[in-house]
């Protein structure tokens, strides 16, 4: 299992806060520094998505296409054709909510690099209500053959991330928030696209986040542990590919698992969880994040808590599910011992 630094103020109140959107920013404009390869392309969201930060720093790699998202996977699947490696950015309602088809047909299927930006996903997008709060991007997205998806836990992990998917040489979807949320991680804390990181050692269950989720729950083993139960948090910012031989060792361990996501669960985070247990070690689950119904207007911090997104809520859920199951810790004990 991998060592992760967390902030020294993890649980505190006055803990740093910084859009994941902020992160992406950076991180392109200093990927366009290391590579002049590199080119962005906005669908007339530039200031909300920070591809901003790109545009002033390479007028000359910068394209607007204005309000037209399948054309703005399309010229971006073009440009790679070309050699040049695009960044497309958006809000993910409109891409991919609205370029889907083209995304799979032109980018996937032709196995170009281009790297689409799903900015303003989830439900903390806020009082934009329903039409704008994706929260099927993932489904959407960890379907599409030779797909890359990750969600970043914080800013300074997106800009991680960011750097990464220009280098990656394939389609990569990364998903971000429009809300500041707390940033957990630090410089020195490891990113790299196929792992998922132990943030927090336990032995009674594993709580497996991703996005800034992942930080809702170490709140909510926090909390849990006052309850005697002790929990294991891992941080899985890559959802495909997975990294199964993280995942499976906490698994092993502790015999139950439980996923967070600002999404819909049906297709989503939770439901890959699902596949790769089912698939491997059946043991009891519990999959924490938006069941079949779509978002409200509020603000972000109303609407966490309307969902049972927030660490108390979860924690809640969380010691349900646990006292709910006499099972606890048999499968992964039965699978060590074999």
């Amino acid at each position: 299992m991998s060592r992760y630094p967390l902030v020294s103020n993890v649980f505190s109140s006055d803990i740093k806060q910084e859009a994941t959107r902020v992160g992406f920013g950076r991180g392109l404009k200093l990927a366009g520094e290391a590579d002049e390869r590199v080119v962005a392309l906005s669908a007339d969201l530039t200031e909300s998505t920070q591809i901003s930060l790109f545009k002033e720093a390479f007028p000359e790699r910068f394209i607007e296409i204005g309000v037209a998202e399948q054309n703005l996977v399309t010229v971006a699947s073009g440009l790679a054709r070309a050699g040049k490696v695009p960044f497309t950015s958006s809000y993910a309602a409109f891409s991919p909510g609205r370029n889907w088809e083209q995304i799979r047909t032109t980018i996937c299927l032709n196995e170009m690099p281009v790297k689409i930006i799903g900015s303003h996903a989830g439900i903390s997008v806020g009082p934009d209500g329903a039409t704008h709060q994706m929260l099927e991007d993932i489904a959407l997205m960890r379907v599409l053959p030779h797909m890359v998806v990750i969600a970043p836990g914080d800013s300074i992990e997106a800009e991680k991330a960011t750097r990464a998917i220009a280098s990656n040489g394939q389609p990569s979807y990364l998903r971000l928030a429009r809300e500041k949320t707390p940033i957990f991680s630090t410089k020195d804390s490891p990113f790299e696209i196929g792992k998922a990181y132990v943030l927090r050692e336990g032995s009674d269950m594993t709580l497996l986040g991703t996005g800034t989720m992942t930080y809702q729950l170490l709140l909510a083993a926090e909390q849990l542990e006052k309850d005697g139960i002790k929990s294991e948090v891992v941080h899985v910012p890559t959802i495909k590919p997975l990294d199964e031989t993280t995942i499976f060792e906490s698994l092993y361990k502790t015999g139950r698992a439980v996923t967070a996501e600002e999404a819909q669960v049906a297709g989503g985070f939770g439901s890959a969880i699902s596949e790769l247990i089912t698939q491997h070690a059946p043991m009891p689950l519990l999959r924490l994040g938006i069941h079949d119904r779509f978002g409200e207007s509020g603000t972000p911090a109303e609407l966490l808590d309307h969902f049972g997104l927030t660490g108390d809520k979860m924690a809640k859920e969380i010691k349900k599910f646990y006292g709910s199951d006499r099972r606890r810790g048999l499968i992964g004990k039965l699978k060590r011992s074999n």
